[in-house]
């Protein structure tokens, strides 16, 4: 069996990617995974606040160009760590897509010291912002979205 294993940084972008599909905006799809120490610390995706209507369901509520129904994926993970009492001091955040200024702005303030993604997003200032407070930025390519789960080679190794 040659399976490839992949890094923790695909790892870790592969969770965010499936995280996003719980995303419920149908202008884009992001899902963020707060890690500190190989070890993931919560989860996000771009969803409207507990009790309100889907984007999906009742449409966007488009303000200057954005939906302002959702909240940004990098902020539902942060707000996920702060519910549950989970510091976010010296995490990495692995993005799907580039924060936009204002989560670039959370997750400087909330700790995080580097943000992996695979994708740009428009009209951002976070690099700007990035830069100044000393946050790193990885760009990695877009790791392979299929899941490599082979049910007949478990079966057929040794039974304990």
């Amino acid at each position: 069996m040659n399976q490839h294993r992949p890094s923790w940084d695909e790892y870790f972008l592969k969770v965010a990617m499936l995280v996003s599909e719980r995303a419920t905006c149908p202008r884009m799809h992001c899902g963020c995974v707060l890690v500190r120490d190989k070890q993931i610390l919560s989860t996000g995706y771009n969803g409207s606040i507990p009790g309100d209507a889907h984007c999906e369901d009742d449409g966007c509520m488009i303000h200057e160009g954005h939906c302002i129904r959702t909240i940004h994926a990098e902020m539902n993970a942060i707000l996920q760590c702060s519910a549950n009492g989970v510091s976010t001091k010296n995490a990495v955040a692995y993005v799907t897509n580039m924060p936009c200024t204002n989560c670039a702005k959370a997750l400087i303030t909330a700790g995080i010291v580097e943000v992996v993604i695979f994708s740009d997003y428009h009209n951002t200032m976070a690099e700007e912002f990035f830069s100044k407070a000393n946050v790193n930025i990885r760009r990695l390519p877009m790791p392979d979205n299929r899941i490599s789960y082979d049910l007949d080679s478990f079966s057929s190794a040794k039974k304990f």
